[in-house]
């Protein structure tokens, strides 16, 4: 079996050029394939090898104090979902285009798994307020699944997301809205753009659909989850679509 792990940060990077290199050259030694993204703003990386590898490998990354808090989302495949190793230098580790969003100094609120499942099976947060759930993604990972009733949007690129929404944000005023993608990066810069922007009722998803499959299982979602490799999509206990191994 495989280890397949998804993970960003958010942290000033000073040295974004030779720490893509060293990255590079870190997945090469552990024969790791997949992708990292590297940017002034942090660190987003989707990698599968052995669990040996993965491992030497984010002992390696963590033991830069930078690194030290890098969150991971791990599952499992017997293929390997990736046809080679791209490591690369960019302006964001998701692009949003909005000045100010990466949350480098300041997050919006998050809820964790658990406390929105007991949201959703109790039908309103803990304030008795309805509790509106609102997918980030675009429509082709929809189309694998989402939470039930979730308000999902007609969006090709995540960087239309704040114009498709902006039509429904005074129906929304009264509820709490809790805002999600697939590990939750999209979400560390949207909510706290749209919060900046009025949406002061907005909070994220910690750790997105992924995080939620982890600790809470598949309780209001429905479908599987899509994901940006050869696997496809992942169902709530973290099983591939496809896995040509298997």
């Amino acid at each position: 079996m495989l280890l397949n792990i998804a993970a960003y940060h958010f942290v000033p990077v000073d040295d974004a050029d030779a720490l893509a290199v060293r990255l590079r050259a870190s997945a090469e030694a552990a024969d790791l394939r997949g992708t990292v993204l590297v940017a002034e703003e942090g660190l987003n990386l989707f990698l599968a090898g052995s669990e040996d590898a993965i491992g030497a490998f984010l002992a390696e990354l963590r033991a830069d104090p930078r690194f030290a808090g890098l969150a991971v989302k791990a599952s499992y495949s017997r293929a390997q979902p990736f046809a080679r190793l791209k490591v690369k230098r960019k302006r964001e580790i998701v692009t949003f285009r909005r000045e100010d969003s990466a949350p480098l100094s300041r997050r919006a609120p998050a809820v964790t798994p658990e406390r929105l499942a007991q949201w959703l099976d109790q039908g309103h947060d803990d304030a008795g307020r309805q509790v509106v759930l609102l997918d980030t993604r675009n429509r082709e990972e929809v189309g694998y699944g989402s939470f039930a009733g979730a308000l999902t949007l007609p969006i090709d690129n995540f960087v239309d997301l704040p114009e498709a929404l902006a039509p429904h944000r005074e129906a929304l005023a009264e509820a709490t809205v809790v805002s999600f993608c697939t590990g939750g990066i999209r979400c560390e810069k949207a909510a706290l753009w749209l919060r900046d922007d009025g949406m002061d009722n907005l909070l994220q998803l910690e750790g997105g659909i992924l995080g939620y499959f982890e600790r809470v299982g598949g309780a209001h979602y429905e479908g599987r989850c899509f994901v940006f490799d050869e696997r496809v999509a992942l169902d709530p206990e973290l099983r591939p679509l496809v896995d040509a191994a298997a």
